[in-house]
């Protein structure tokens, strides 16, 4: 039988700067969940701003297959030398290989740095060539004599390709909320409106959390796209700064790389500052799926928001919900926004009606026994999160079906 799958060639690169953006960038607009995360300014920008490379222990490399001058399929890999900036832990399989003798790192990551939101990994024009793309990942994985590869918080068909070269899934929760009434699904007219479909405790609870930064004499501005100055992103900066340091750690994003987003990628995001006085206070910021030329506010050409980073200078009771969810729901109700990505953890984001979603990665673990140990391990995981998933469901801040407040 004549084998007519379609040759492809495989192009590696340890740059971003050395692969074309006009075709990245249109390979992923193609895919089934792209995020402006993939975008190739972003991932350009963690390298150029030093916030993703080698000596941050994210070393790049973009595998891309061709057939002629068309690109096929590419992915953004990372070796890693640590597990940080992932948020999918594997700090206990590390452990393990370390105890017996055997070297977890270097590891290989297929995901965007520091950013822990469901999107398209395997980027491919098909089915075909996004297998073709996994089998080359592995195969290079096995020649590099790597301990595991990693597809972090993926898209449906990634996970389908993974399942089908025999990768374990992983599965953990996400809090997302969504622009649509519980019961009719259609969109919300504004935030009243979306307040009325909440239980009487949650709708009360909201009210009297907005209303205690209103009366501390707190207001916002929103920002977007071209509108954020210099200056504007020099504050966010100091208040995100400040957020992580006052974790104990330096931020994993640097300055310039949010100046090279301002450059390069400006349609992509939405800030909100607070002010009190004359004076900024606070800050959040979102990116949005937003139509490539950043020109105009069409409502229809914002399907997600995600919401990525706050911080604020000032200690104000409850402004870190109003800065991070009220005010955002608030702006995707008048975008007509589909879905606000709230993030993982945080089952206080329930009351905010951020509902729970399954997230899912895929492993592949390249010592056998480590493979059997850690899939027998994930099946007991899965089994706890089925639980964990229903009992949470179970708590929706909703009305209920027959309007009883």
């Amino acid at each position: 039988m004549t084998d007519t799958t379609p040759r492809h060639e495989l192009r590696l690169y340890d740059s971003a700067t050395q692969v074309d953006a006009t075709a990245w960038d249109a390979l992923l607009a193609r895919q089934s969940r792209p995020t402006p995360f993939m975008r190739h300014a972003y991932l350009a920008a963690l390298e150029a701003s030093g916030s993703a490379t080698a000596h941050t222990g994210w070393a790049p490399r973009y595998f891309t297959l061709w057939q002629g001058s068309t690109l096929q399929a590419a992915c953004a890999l990372y070796l890693k030398a640590h597990s940080y900036g992932e948020y999918v832990f594997d700090w206990a399989w590390a452990d393990a290989h370390e105890r017996h003798g055997l070297r977890y790192y270097p590891k290989a990551v297929v995901a965007v740095p520091f950013t822990p939101v469901p999107g398209s990994r395997l980027l491919a024009r098909g089915d075909a060539s996004r297998a073709a793309l996994l089998r080359a990942l592995l195969d290079w994985a096995r020649e590099a004599g790597l301990s595991s590869l990693h597809l972090l918080f993926a898209a449906d068909d990634d996970l389908a390709a993974a399942r089908a070269a025999g990768l374990l899934a992983r599965h953990q929760v996400q809090f997302h909320w969504h622009n649509r009434h519980p019961q009719s699904a259609a969109s919300f007219a504004d935030f009243d409106d979306f307040l009325a479909s909440l239980a009487q405790d949650k709708r009360k609870k909201i009210r009297q959390e907005r209303r205690r930064v209103h009366d501390a004499g707190v207001s916002f501005r929103v920002l977007r796209g071209h509108e954020i100055t210099a200056a504007d992103w020099d504050f966010f900066y100091r208040c995100y700064q400040r957020t992580y340091l006052e974790h104990g750690n330096p931020p994993y994003l640097r300055r310039a790389f949010f100046r090279l987003m301002q450059e390069h990628l400006p349609e992509a995001w939405v800030l909100f500052v607070a002010e009190r006085g004359g004076r900024q206070i606070a800050s959040s910021l979102i990116a949005v799926n937003a139509n490539p030329s950043g020109v105009g506010s069409e409502k229809s050409l914002i399907s997600t928001a995600y919401g990525r980073y706050w911080g604020a200078l000032e200690r104000v009771d409850c402004l870190h919900f109003e800065a991070c969810y009220y005010q955002p729901i608030a702006w995707c109700i008048a975008q007509d926004v589909h879905r606000f990505e709230g993030g993982a953890q945080g089952e206080h984001k329930m009351a905010r009606a951020l509902m729970p979603v399954p997230a899912a990665s895929a492993h592949w673990l390249a010592h056998p026994a480590f493979a059997r140990a850690i899939d027998d391990y994930l099946a007991r995981e899965d089994s706890q999160l089925s639980l964990y998933l229903r009992e949470l469901r179970r708590r929706s801040p909703f009305r209920a079906a027959d309007g009883a407040a």
